[in-house]
C-alpha cells in the first residue's frame, strides 16, 4: 500500500497528511455500514466513535464520563451535541459539521437550540453519570432531541443503534417508543480497514514510541523505580506531540510472573527483567507497543525465555497477509496449558492480538479462547498489533514483545521499529579484573540452585 511520508507538520513539497480526506473518508466508511445495516440510525456516547464521526474532540479528561453524543441518521449528516461551550467553539472551527447540512438542503436541518447559530454542532449533556438529580429530567431532554432529529428524517420508528448508553437514558429513548438496538457492531465494521491517512497518523504514533523507548533504554539502570519510567516516558511522548498518553505499563523482576498488568513504585535491581507496554494516541491514533529488557544483565532462563517469545511473535507475522485468518495466527501460539494457565480465558491477552485504531483494541481480534472456532479474515489495510509472552522457567522473569502491522497486498509491514530481534540488556556495563562482565550470568536466576544454570526450552 503506497503511503505518505511522515512528519509532525503539513508542508508544500511533500505529500502528507489529509487531513479533509481523513475526516470525509472516515464519515464514508460509518455511513456505508449504515446503509447496508437493518438500523436506521445511529447514536454514540464513546468518544472514539464521536470523532470518528464528527471529527471533533474535546480532550481526554471527559473520556469517561459520557456527556456528549452525536447521531448519524440513514442518508443524513451527523449531529453532535457537546459539552457546554465546546459547541460554540464548534460552531466557530469545525465548518464541516454545519456545511454538509447546508449542502443537504433544509430538509436534513433539525430545529436549532438554545439560540445556536449551526446545526451540525449544538450544546446539549448527558446526565452526567448520574450526577445531575433524575428529578432534573436531563435523560428524558437527551432522549427528545434524538426523537426530534428522527422525525424529521422519519426515523423515529426505525431501529436506533447505540454504542454504549446510560440505563436512564436508554430507557428514556424506550419510553418514547424507540427500538434501541446494538449499534457498536456498525462502529467496529467501519473502523476495521484503516484510510492511507488513518495508517499515516498510527505509524507516526508508533514513530514516537520509538524515541520512548530509546531514551528509556539510556534511562534503565539498578534503583530507577517503575514509576519513574513512566513519568520519563509520558514527558517524552507530550513533548513530542502526544495527545493522550493513555497508559505505560511498567513491570520489573518478580512481577513479570504473573504479569499484573499495572505499573508500581518497585526499583529495578541489577539482573532484573523489565518490559513495558506504551499507549498513547497522536491525533487520537493509538499504539500498543511492548518491548523487554534486562538491567545490566540476563540469566539464562530469562534469554531462553525472550527466544521463545521472539520464535512465536516471528511465526505468527510470517503468516500475515490478505487471506490468511485470526485461526490461522493463533495456532501457532501455545495453548494456556503450555506456559502454566489452566485455560484460555486464564491467559487472555498474553498471547494476543488485536485491531489499533483510535482505541487501543478493536477488529480483528486474535487470541485463542475466541478465534479458533469465530475466525476472522485478514484485509489489506488492517492494522493491528500481535503479542506474545513466556515465562523464565525460573519462575522469577518472563519475556514480552509486541508489534503492530500493517496488512499489506501482499504480507505486511510491520511498523513498530526498536529493536526487539533479541533481548537487549539496558544500563552501564561492569568490568571484573578480567574484563567486562558476561550480559549472561548464571548468578542472576536469583535461586539458590545449579538447575537453571544451563540453556533451557522454556518449559
Amino acid at each position: 500500500m503506497a503511503i505518505a511520508t511522515y512528519g509532525h507538520t503539513g508542508v508544500d513539497w511533500e505529500n502528507r497528511l489529509d487531513i479533509e480526506r481523513l475526516r470525509s473518508e472516515r464519515l464514508a466508511r460509518l455511513k456505508a455500514e449504515l446503509e447496508k445495516s437493518s438500523i436506521g440510525s445511529l447514536l454514540t456516547f464513546d468518544f472514539h466513535n464521536i470523532r470518528y464521526m464528527t471529527s471533533t474532540h474535546i480532550g481526554t479528561w471527559a473520556m469517561d464520563k459520557m456527556i456528549r453524543f452525536s447521531l448519524l441518521p440513514r442518508r443524513g449528516e451527523p449531529i453532535l451535541w457537546d459539552f457546554g461551550s465546546a459547541a460554540k467553539h464548534h460552531q466557530l472551527y469545525t465548518p464541516w459539521l454545519d456545511q454538509a447540512h447546508a449542502d443537504a438542503g433544509s430538509n436534513g436541518h433539525a430545529p436549532h437550540h438554545n439560540g445556536a447559530t449551526g446545526v451540525g454542532a449544538r450544546a446539549g449533556i448527558s446526565t452526567l453519570r448520574g450526577a445531575i438529580s433524575p428529578s432534573a429530567g436531563q435523560a428524558e431532554s437527551v432522549a427528545e432531541k434524538i426523537y426530534e432529529v428522527l422525525k424529521i428524517h422519519g426515523l423515529e420508528n426505525e431501529p436506533l443503534g447505540v454504542d454504549i448508553i446510560e440505563p436512564p437514558v436508554m430507557f428514556a429513548l424506550q419510553a418514547k417508543g424507540i427500538r434501541v438496538v446494538d449499534g457498536q457492531q456498525l462502529f467496529l465494521a467501519a473502523r476495521r480497514i484503516k484510510t492511507k491517512d488513518e495508517i499515516t497518523l498510527l505509524t507516526t504514533a508508533a514513530s514516537m514510541v520509538d524515541a520512548a523507548y530509546d531514551q528509556l533504554y539510556e534511562f534503565l539502570r539498578p534503583g530507577a523505580k517503575e514509576n519513574e519510567c513512566v513519568g520519563l516516558v509520558s514527558k517524552i511522548l507530550y513533548d513530542a506531540g502526544s495527545e493522550h498518553v493513555e497508559g505505560v505499563n511498567a513491570i520489573s523482576g518478580e512481577r513479570c510472573s504473573p504479569h499484573p498488568h499495572v505499573f508500581s513504585d518497585r526499583a529495578l535491581r541489577p539482573g532484573d527483567p523489565a518490559f513495558f507496554d506504551i499507549l498513547h494516541s497522536y491525533m487520537g491514533y493509538r499504539t500498543c507497543y511492548y518491548r523487554t529488557f534486562a538491567i545490566g544483565s540476563a540469566s539464562p532462563a530469562l534469554r531462553d525465555a525472550y527466544t521463545i517469545c521472539r520464535e512465536y511473535m516471528d511465526k505468527s507475522i510470517a503468516l500475515v497477509k490478505p487471506g490468511a485468518t485470526t485461526a490461522d495466527i493463533v495456532k501457532v501460539w501455545p495453548t494456556a496449558q503450555e506456559f502454566g494457565f489452566a485455560n484460555e480465558e486464564d491467559a487472555f491477552a498474553l498471547q494476543y492480538g488485536h485491531g489499533v485504531g483510535l482505541s487501543i483494541w478493536e477488529r480483528p481480534i486474535f487470541s485463542r479462547m475466541v478465534s479458533l472456532d469465530h475466525p476472522e479474515t485478514l484485509e489489506e489495510g488492517m492494522v493491528f498489533a500481535l503479542e506474545t509472552y513466556w515465562p523464565a522457567k525460573d519462575g522469577f522473569g518472563a519475556a514480552r514483545i509486541e508489534e503492530e502491522l500493517v496488512v499489506t497486498a501482499t504480507g505486511c509491514e510491520v511498523i513498530t521499529k526498536f529493536p526487539a530481534e533479541e533481548l537487549l540488556v539496558a544500563g552501564q556495563r561492569y568490568f571484573g579484573v578480567n574484563g567486562p562482565l558476561n550480559t549472561t550470568r548464571a548468578s542472576q536466576s536469583h535461586l539458590n540452585t545449579s538447575t537453571f544454570n544451563h540453556i533451557g526450552n522454556g518449559e
